[in-house]
């Protein structure tokens, strides 16, 4: 499967970040990366409300037990943050992943009968092995821009995708959900932690920054992507 966007560098001459905004450069590297995530029959079909059953039910089950380990990879970054505010947000990033996003797959679970998934699928398990490893291994600053991606193209595709759906659409309260002021509040603060960090990061982290964001972002695009046809594992 060919993936949208750059590849990641990590080429020393790779340019370093302007001064403004750090983050924006973030998000410019990812631009086709994103456009290609709105393309993705998973997402083009949840906003017309056509998408079938079986592909979100897998798309949930998989983010519940995705979101346990984002929630470690957020303590853990959170553990080893330089600032007490830091800390102290990505505390509560991990808290909102367990207590808040979870009362939504419960949710949705009840409605459907199902539970969270019992193995995760090939690229659910890539995607929290390498959130785990870049918090435990990596810095702040290089964490921070590795979890980025999962607040902010969230938000994004939630406000596109609220523009597009009727009142009447079969996945509303997730549409809502991501679209809605308190996920937006929250992915405001992420951005805040990340630009905090890039400001006391070297200019190898921030080189790095671009590489892992830009890999967390692909991953993003791979999860909707294999939810669609309920992705399993090989032989």
């Amino acid at each position: 499967m060919e993936l949208p966007g750059p590849e990641p560098t990590t080429d020393p001459s790779y340019p370093p970040p302007p001064p403004a905004m750090y983050t924006d450069t973030l998000w410019n590297d990812i631009a086709p990366i994103y456009e290609k995530t709105l393309e993705l029959p998973f997402l083009r079909e949840l906003a017309s409300g056509k998408l079938a059953l079986e592909p979100f039910q897998f798309y949930l089950q998989q983010d519940a037990v995705y979101l346990e380990d984002f929630a470690r990879a957020l303590a853990i970054t959170g553990a080893r943050a330089a600032s007490p505010s830091n800390l102290l947000r990505f505390v509560e990033f991990a808290r909102g992943a367990i207590v808040t996003e979870r009362a939504l797959h419960e949710s949705f679970f009840q409605r459907y009968g199902v539970g969270p998934a019992e193995e995760r699928s090939p690229t659910c398990s890539h995607y929290t092995n390498f959130l785990l490893s870049v918090a435990t291994t990596r810095s702040e600053a290089e964490s921070m821009a590795a979890l980025l991606p999962c607040f902010w193209i969230y938000r994004e595709v939630g406000r596109t995708i609220y523009e597009q759906a009727a009142d009447d659409n079969p996945y509303r309260e997730w549409i809502d959900t991501y679209a809605g002021e308190e996920f937006a509040a929250s992915v405001d603060d992420a951005l805040a932690a990340t630009e905090d960090a890039a400001n006391s990061a070297s200019p190898e982290e921030w080189r790095q920054m671009r590489r892992l964001f830009v890999l967390s972002s692909r991953l993003e695009y791979m999860f909707w992507e294999s939810a669609y046809r309920r992705e399993q594992w090989m032989p």
